[in-house]
């Protein structure tokens, strides 16, 4: 080989290691960060959005357990349709499913998401989107794992609903689902995934199956808000379709003031669950069912997209569910740690007070007294770096151990659908705006 040929060889290879270093900088850069410890597939064939914004979730929900029922034969050979509500709009989207307590490995075939017509489980008018997962229309979610779809480009208005529909041929043994969805979802024999018409979706269900977040590429907001809590956040007994939990209000009140007086631009997902506590895991199991709230931080929040501040409402379960042994101390030790991790990532986090629940069938007085020495340590200010007196807000004033009557459920415990609106009316908005504290 001559010297000139060398010299050739030598400028042709390093030409294709700049251009291939450029492209991994300019892949790396334009990615939100946030694979999150889900298995996200390589995107040949990802829609990249088109205008300028940035990722965060509309709407998530976190897996709280496997489906009763579904051990045997899962959901193979039908169409799962989810309906979900979204926060933020945006010009893309994309979704994370979940086989976290699949036996097997999930196989989905088939994918669509579609903007949602009226009630029901039909398609707005051309706006049936096909869902890539590596650029291939199938993907595998292995036992005990989660996936992010490719991007989809699609009109995503906010505050509205979404159809999110997967097809699984086999089964993968026990449906990973969140329990409590307050919205009905469907189900249909056979490959519907991209029927529009909703006709073949006869099978209904209460819960959401598989999916588990919806992200969108969004220029309506500049991060994401978790709220953690319990079967209070989660909003079990508000309107089924209203989408009447304190979340939903809040998230609303945030889109309107979004940019003024101080109030970022954020989104807002929930991730209660029903019956969740501070401490200890709710059931044993591999993996566990209803994880304590100290077990689900980095699954739940620290792991959902572009997260800015962190609403924790925990603490009445671990008083409620452990009879005799309910410390304060432990209690608050236990949303220190939980604060501390979130501050390790940079983030805020407004901590609620707990409500009172004299006339539930759990009220007792010694626990009366728990729940008054943990919302002492919250207002001293000692636990969370902002407090929202949920407490101050919703109990009777003549009576300050029981929710007022008009906001009260009828249970003793969970607030209606008036109670969950004056939850979202007397959080400050500002609260959320900033970082964690810097460490000294």
């Amino acid at each position: 080989m001559t010297r000139r040929h060398g010299y050739a060889l030598l400028s042709a290879i390093i030409t294709v290691i700049v251009a291939l270093s450029a492209a991994i900088f300019f892949g790396v850069a334009a990615d939100d960060g946030g694979d999150h410890g889900a298995r996200r597939p390589g995107a040949p064939g990802s829609a990249a959005p088109a205008s300028g914004g940035t990722w965060v979730g509309t709407w998530s929900a976190s897996p709280s357990g496997a489906e009763p029922g579904t051990a045997a034969k899962g959901t193979a050979g039908r169409s799962v349709r989810n309906v979900v509500h979204t926060d933020v709009g945006g010009t893309s989207a994309r979704i994370t499913l979940s086989n976290l307590y699949g036996h097997r490995p999930l196989a989905i075939t088939h994918a669509s998401v579609a903007v949602a017509s009226a009630n029901g489980p039909a398609a707005a008018p051309g706006t049936m989107r096909r869902v890539t997962f590596g650029g291939a229309p199938s993907v595998v979610v292995p036992a005990g794992q989660q996936v992010v779809s490719d991007a989809v480009r699609t009109a995503v208005p906010h505050d509205s609903d979404l159809l999110v529909t997967t097809y699984s041929p086999t089964s993968s043994g026990p449906v990973t689902f969140h329990r409590h969805a307050r919205q009905i979802s469907y189900a249909a024999r056979g490959d519907r995934t991209e029927d529009p018409s909703g006709t073949a979706y006869t099978e209904r269900t209460p819960s959401w199956r598989y999916l588990t977040a919806l992200d969108v590429f969004s220029n309506e907001a500049a991060g994401t808000v978790v709220a953690l809590g319990d079967s209070i956040t989660d909003g079990v007994t508000s309107t089924i379709g209203a989408n009447h939990r304190w979340t939903d209000v809040l998230a609303e009140r945030l889109r309107r003031a979004a940019g003024s007086g101080g109030v970022p631009r954020y989104s807002v997902v929930n991730q209660g669950i029903n019956g969740n506590r501070v401490l200890p895991d709710g059931s044993l199991g591999l993996p566990v069912e209803n994880p304590s709230g100290l077990s689900r931080l980095d699954r739940d929040v620290l792991g959902r997209t572009n997260v800015r501040a962190v609403i924790v409402d925990l603490g009445v379960n671990d008083i409620l569910r452990t009879p005799g042994r309910a410390d304060p101390d432990r209690i608050t030790a236990g949303l220190r740690t939980l604060v501390s991790r979130a501050h390790a990532r940079g983030l805020k986090v407004v901590g609620a007070t707990l409500m009172p629940f004299e006339g539930h069938r759990g009220y007792r007085p010694d626990r009366e007294k728990v729940r008054q020495a943990v919302n002492a340590q919250i207002r001293s200010g000692t636990v969370y770096d902002a407090v929202v007196d949920f407490d101050a807000a919703l109990r009777d004033p003549y009576d300050p151990r029981r929710l007022r009557a008009d906001y009260d459920s009828g249970d003793h415990l969970h607030p209606g659908d008036r109670g969950f609106a004056r939850m979202a009316e007397v959080f400050d908005l500002a609260s959320l705006k900033g970082a964690a504290p810097a460490r000294l």
